[in-house]
């Protein structure tokens, strides 16, 4: 089976998504993170001065930034992820996520792979939302998000496998792209597979040459892939040097979602540093 890769931009300034559109007219979309957004200028404002930054102030400004975003690029779709943290219930998942959805017309939302948050998007997808899954690090986290969004139409649900932060451990992120590819393929799935955490152009064109569906990149990897001629990863080696191999497991996706074990302590860890970003703009 054949996939012909979309862009999309990681980040959280719609002046960004300006400039990367002018250098790559088919940019397809853009994801967003609490992280992104708290690195925008505007919410750095929040860092300094006497006036308080409060939640309410922070998700109107993250509302604001996803409208610009979502005017720059129309037609693609805008990830826009729930603030969670440990303790963060699916009730109170769904119910930001619903909020969210109302924002612009093109959303995603995204919720962690957690339980909570597979049974937000089980919900979401069965009132006609859209959603991203994100922090992915484990076949089985790709497997349950198959089975939690069963009966989504193709293009509705993305799963977030995110290949830097695995290499930071490692373990060569770039097979578990593998590894749902060919999971996926297997039963044809609806899910669409978006490579995240991507650091390099070496990320980039392995994610095009392992058939991702997107591919999630900041500006500067995004840059040099421009400038190094847009390969469409045709061909492509993959040097994973001393990164330790992540084999590839048979799973039964027709299983319901909660069969599957989807712990993963980056999963956590992902969480704690989103939910840590967020909050620090808050005094």
């Amino acid at each position: 089976m054949t996939h012909t890769s979309r862009i999309f931009l990681d980040g959280g300034d719609p002046n960004e998504t300006s400039e990367i559109l002018a250098l790559l007219p088919s940019l397809a979309g853009q994801t967003t993170n609490p992280t992104l957004v708290a690195q925008n200028p505007e919410a750095q404002k929040c860092l300094v001065g006497d006036e308080k930054c409060t939640t309410k102030d922070i998700l109107s400004l993250y509302k604001n930034l996803v409208r610009d975003i979502s005017r720059v690029i129309p037609k693609g779709s805008v990830s826009i992820e729930v603030y969670a943290d440990k303790n963060t219930t699916a009730d109170e998942m769904f119910a930001q996520g619903k909020e969210m959805w109302t924002w612009i017309p093109n959303a995603h939302i995204k919720y962690p792979t957690t339980e909570a948050g597979l049974e937000a998007a089980e919900r979401s997808i069965k009132v006609g939302m859209r959603v991203n899954m994100t922090l992915v690090f484990t076949e089985e986290q790709a497997a349950a998000v198959h089975s939690a969004t069963r009966g989504a139409k193709k293009g509705d649900v993305f799963v977030s496998p995110f290949v830097g932060r695995l290499d930071d451990i490692g373990e060569n992120g770039m097979d578990l792209i593998k590894n749902i590819r060919k999971m996926y393929d297997e039963v044809g799935s609806h899910v669409e597979i978006l490579s995240a955490s991507i650091r390099s152009r070496d990320h980039f064109c392995a994610s095009l040459a392992y058939g991702t569906d997107i591919i999630t990149a900041p500006g500067k990897a995004i840059r040099e892939w421009i400038g190094a001629g847009k390969s469409d990863g045709a061909g492509y080696s993959y040097d994973a040097k001393a990164l330790k191999p992540i084999p590839y497991k048979q799973l039964d996706l027709s299983k319901d979602w909660r069969a599957f074990d989807i712990s993963h302590f980056l999963t956590e860890k992902g969480i704690e540093r989103f939910a840590s970003d967020w909050n620090n703009l808050i005094r």
